[in-house]
C-alpha cells in the first residue's frame, strides 16, 4: 500500500472499544438463536442439578430431624431417596457442565466465523493500519474469553431464578418468616454486581487493551526476529515486552483484586443470611409454627435456595469483566460493509474486458486523492500508470479491487462488444474471477508452493500450475511441494513478486492490475516477467517506476495530484520536454 492510502486511512474506531457499552453483553445474545434446542436442554439439566442439590439437603435435613426427634433410624425411602438424589446430582452435574460448554463452543465457533466476515467484509479500511496482533485478540482471544458468559451465565441465570421461586414458594408454605430472613439477602446478592458494574467493566477494558497490545508487540517481535538480532535491538525490545506483561498483570490483578472483594460481601452477605434464618426457624419453634424435623429442613431450604443466587451473583460479577471483549466482537461483527453487495447482481458476458474511470473521485475521509479521474483501457491492452509517490495510483488499483467504492463517479469493466458494466453491480464472486490484483508486497501463506498458487483457483491441475510457475521464472526457486515460510519468510523480495504474480496467471484474470510488483525484481527478472505478461489474452494495468517497465505498455497514463496530467504512448510523452512523465522519470532516476 503507498503511503498516501495508508496515512490518510483515519482512525474510525472500527473494532476496539475504547469504552465499554452498556448493552454490550445483550448484543451478543442473539448468536443463542440458532441453538434454542440445546439450550432448552442445557436450562433443564441445571434446574435439576440446582433443584436436586436443594431437596437432598433439605430432605437430609428432615431425616436427621426426624432421626433425633423419634430416636429412630431413618426409613428405607428416605435413604433411597437421599442415594437417589445423590446419584441425580452427580449425573446432572456433568450433563450440564457438558451441554453448557458444548452450546458455548458451539457458538464461539459461529462467532469467530462472524468476526472474520465483518473484518473481511470491512476491509481495508477497517483493517489498514491496524497490527495484526490486535486482530488477532479480537478474533481469538476476545471470542474465546466469551465462553465464560456463553457456558456459564444464560441457562444458569435461567435455571436460579426457576429453583429460587419454587423453594421462595415452598418456603412461603411451610413458614413466611423464614422467607423474609432471606429474601432481602437474596436481592442485595442479585444486585451486588450491578453496584459496580462500571468498574468491572472499566477493569475488563483495561486488561483486553493490555493483552491486545501485548499480544500486537509479540506478532511484532517474532515477525522483526532477523532485524532485532542484525541491528542489536532484542535487549529493547525483551523490555518492552516485560513491560507490557507487567501492565497485562497489573490489569489481571486489579480485576482479581476486585473479584475477591466482591466474595468477601457475599460470604458477608451469606453468613448474615444464616443468622437470620437461625433466629426466624428459633422464633417459629418457639411460637409452634414450626416443631420436629421441619426446623431444620426449613432452615435448610431457606439457605439452600441462596446457593443458586450467590453463585449467578459470582458469575455476573466476572460477566461485567467481559463488556470489552464483547463490545469489540460485537462492533467486528456488525461492521459495516465499505463495498455493499449488490441487490441484484448483474451478469458479466464472457470476453476481453476493458476497464474505465468516469468522473471518479475518492478520499480516505480527508483531502481528495482522486478528482474527476477519467481514464479508458481498452480490452487486451495494457497501460502503464505512472506518478509521484502519494498521487494515488495505488488507491486506483484499490477501487478496481473495489476494496472502496468512489465517491463521485464510477468504475466499469467493458464487456467487447457489450453495455458498460458498473464493479457495484456485480457479485464478489463475478468481481474476484474477473480482476486480479497483485500489490508489491503480496503475502504469501505458510504451506506449500502450490498451495498458495492455487489461492485464486482451488480447481487448478499441477499441470497448470508448473506452465505457470515456469513462465513467471518461479520454477528455479522451487519444485511445487516446497513449503513456503510464514508471509514468504523462506523466499526473497523478488521470488515473492512472482510467486505473487503466478498466483494471478493461474486465476486467468481477465483484467490484471501489478501495483509495482515488479519492484524488487532485478532487470534481468523485470523482462522475463514483461514476456510472461504479453499477449492479449487479458487487459493489464501496471503501476511502475521503472523505465523499462513502462515502456512496454501499449499507453502511459500520468497522474499528479489526484488527475490525469497527460496520456499517450511512450514515445509520444517523452518527446516533449515539458511531459509530466519526464518529470516522473527525473524524480525516480534521482
Amino acid at each position: 500500500m503507498s503511503g498516501t492510502v495508508q496515512d490518510a486511512i483515519p482512525d474510525r474506531g472500527t473494532v476496539d472499544a475504547p469504552e465499554p457499552q452498556r448493552g454490550s453483553l445483550r448484543a451478543l445474545l442473539p448468536a443463542l438463536a440458532g441453538h434454542r434446542a440445546m439450550m432448552a436442554r442445557t436450562c433443564a439439566a441445571a434446574v435439576v442439578e440446582q433443584g436436586s442439590l436443594v431437596t437432598l439437603l433439605t430432605l437430609a435435613s428432615h431425616t436427621v430431624g426426624t432421626a433425633v426427634t423419634t430416636n429412630r433410624a431413618p426409613s428405607a425411602g428416605a435413604i433411597t431417596a437421599l442415594v437417589a438424589l445423590v446419584l441425580v446430582r452427580a449425573l446432572m452435574t456433568w450433563r450440564e457442565m457438558d451441554l453448557s460448554h458444548d452450546l458455548a463452543y458451539r457458538v464461539l465457533a459461529e462467532l469467530r466465523v462472524r468476526v472474520f466476515d465483518g473484518l473481511a467484509r470491512s476491509a481495508p479500511a477497517r483493517v489498514g493500519g491496524r497490527r495484526s496482533g490486535e486482530l488477532a485478540a479480537t478474533a481469538m482471544a476476545d471470542v474465546e474469553a466469551l465462553e465464560f458468559f456463553y457456558a456459564h451465565t444464560t441457562a444458569q441465570f435461567l435455571a436460579s431464578g426457576l429453583v429460587f421461586g419454587g423453594g421462595a414458594a415452598t418456603l412461603a408454605a411451610v413458614e413466611p418468616w423464614l422467607l423474609l430472613a432471606v429474601l432481602p439477602v437474596a436481592a442485595l446478592l442479585a444486585a451486588a454486581p450491578f453496584a459496580d458494574a462500571r468498574g468491572g467493566a472499566v477493569r475488563g477494558a483495561r486488561t483486553r487493551a493490555a493483552a491486545a497490545t501485548l499480544s500486537a508487540d509479540t506478532v511484532d517481535t517474532v515477525d522483526g526476529l532477523r532485524e532485532l538480532l542484525a541491528f542489536g535491538g532484542l535487549a529493547t525490545r525483551r523490555r518492552r515486552l516485560a513491560e507490557q506483561g507487567r501492565k497485562v498483570g497489573e490489569a489481571q490483578r486489579a480485576e482479581a483484586s476486585r473479584e475477591a472483594s466482591a466474595a468477601a460481601v457475599r460470604d458477608v452477605l451469606i453468613v448474615s443470611a444464616i443468622l437470620g434464618a437461625v433466629v426466624a426457624a428459633a422464633q417459629s419453634a418457639t411460637s409452634g409454627r414450626l416443631h420436629g424435623a421441619w426446623v431444620p429442613a426449613s432452615m435448610a431450604l431457606a439457605l439452600t435456595m441462596l446457593g443458586p443466587v450467590a453463585e449467578s451473583a459470582k458469575a455476573l460479577s466476572r460477566t461485567m469483566g467481559l463488556r470489552a471483549a464483547a463490545a469489540r466482537v460485537d462492533a467486528a461483527v456488525k461492521a459495516p460493509a465499505l463495498a455493499p453487495p449488490p441487490a441484484s447482481p448483474r451478469p458479466l458476458p464472457p470476453g476481453l474486458l476493458g476497464v474505465r474511470l468516469h468522473s471518479v473521485s475518492f478520499d480516505y475521509g480527508g483531502p481528495p486523492v482522486l478528482d474527476g479521474i477519467d481514464l479508458t483501457i481498452p480490452a487486451g491492452r495494457t497501460l502503464a500508470l505512472v506518478g509521484a509517490s502519494g498521487a494515488g495510483k495505488s488507491t486506483c488499483a484499490h477501487l478496481l479491487a473495489r476494496f472502496w467504492d468512489p465517491s463521485e463517479g464510477a468504475v466499469h469493466l467493458l464487456p467487447d462488444g457489450g453495455e458498460p458494466v458498473d464493479l457495484r453491480d456485480l457479485s464478489d464472486a463475478q468481481l474476484r474471477g474477473a480482476i486480479a490484483v497483485v500489490g508489491q508486497d503480496a503475502p504469501l501463506f505458510h504451506g506449500t508452493l502450490a498451495d498458495n498458487l492455487r489461492l485464486g483457483a482451488p480447481d487448478a491441475d499441477d499441470r497448470l500450475l508448473a506452465e505457470t510457475a515456469k513462465l513467471c521464472g518461479v520454477d528455479g526457486i522451487a519444485s511445487l511441494d516446497t513449503l513456503v515460510g510464514e508471509r514468504g519468510s523462506t523466499v526473497s523480495g523478488g521470488q515473492r513478486a512472482r510467486i505473487a504474480l503466478a498466483r494471478a496467471l493461474v486465476a486467468e484474470p481477465r483484467v490484471l492490475v501489478l501495483d509495482e510488483t515488479t519492484a524488487h525484481l532485478d532487470n534481468a527478472g523485470d523482462a522475463r516477467l514483461g514476456s510472461a505478461l504479453g499477449g492479449g489474452d487479458r487487459t493489464t494495468i501496471v503501476i511502475a517506476h521503472r523505465r523499462s517497465t513502462i515502456r512496454r505498455a501499449d499507453r502511459i497514463a500520468v497522474l499528479e495530484a489526484g488527475r490525469i496530467a497527460e496520456e499517450g504512448t511512450w514515445e509520444e510523452l517523452t518527446a516533449r520536454s515539458d511531459s509530466a512523465l519526464n518529470r516522473v522519470l527525473a524524480a525516480t532516476s534521482s
